[in-house]
């Protein structure tokens, strides 16, 4: 826990608790599902959905272990959370299974989500229509600039920040995509928490103060690319 003065938009001047920005397994998934295997579990579905555009019914442990490089002693741990039991020397149902690991990761019902900050990055990621097969489904676009505002950006319209509260309580929005600089990256996160947002998808280098029943995930973009170049230093 890390303690933060704040003043304003979370009441009068005090001492507030403020939980990590990286929750803990139980936060997140109200599971005991560790990180780690629901990180893993989108990979287990790309597998999963060439199998199943192959045409084949059954899949085992080894053939996910053989794709993915992964222990089949892994494999088994990681599907065991999303409560599927396999048949012996058969493996898994190929649309049971793709069925099951959509369903615990929440994929199989659309989320409405904004997104903050309608730059390179923002643009990008209105762009990509990916998300919605995995359940999200960003239906506003918000910035401070009067150089986009107003634009058109893959059929979605730029509207002004101070147009968030509003529409976000009208439209009972529950999460938001956090794409703006820095220096605006806690503005965004405030305004997103004061239209009733519960949780945050922060592309943003910084980390946000927010409220226990906010929960945020933060993408750091500066890290991947930090071991990226590492490893490729060890080629030279």
């Amino acid at each position: 826990m890390s303690r933060l003065i704040k003043k304003g938009l979370y009441g009068k001047i005090k001492i507030e608790e403020w939980r990590d920005e990286i929750l803990s397994e139980k936060e997140i998934l109200h599971s005991s599902a560790p990180l780690p295997s629901v990180r893993r579990l989108p990979l287990y579905l790309t597998v999963l959905e060439e199998f199943e555009r192959e045409g084949r019914e059954w899949i085992s442990t080894t053939d996910f272990s053989e794709v993915l490089f992964l222990k089949p002693i892994q494999v088994r741990k990681d599907l065991a959370h999303t409560g599927i039991i396999g048949k012996p020397k058969k493996g898994f149902k190929v649309d049971e299974l793709i069925a099951t690991i959509n369903n615990f990761l929440g994929w199989n019902n659309l989320t409405d989500a904004f997104i903050v900050g309608a730059g390179a990055l923002g643009s990008a990621l209105l762009g990509y229509t990916g998300f919605q097969h995995h359940g999200l489904n960003i239906v506003a676009a918000f910035d401070v600039s009067p150089l986009v505002i107003g634009k058109i950006i893959h059929g979605k319209k730029v509207l002004p920040l101070e147009q968030l509260q509003d529409l976000g309580q009208r439209m009972k929005v529950r999460l938001g995509i956090i794409t703006v600089p820095s220096e605006g990256a806690q503005n965004a996160a405030d305004k997103l928490i004061e239209a009733g947002i519960s949780g945050i998808w922060n592309f943003s280098p910084v980390k946000l103060h927010v409220p226990p029943n906010v929960v945020v995930q933060r993408e750091d973009l500066s890290s991947g690319l930090a071991v990226l170049s590492v490893k490729l230093g060890r080629f030279d």
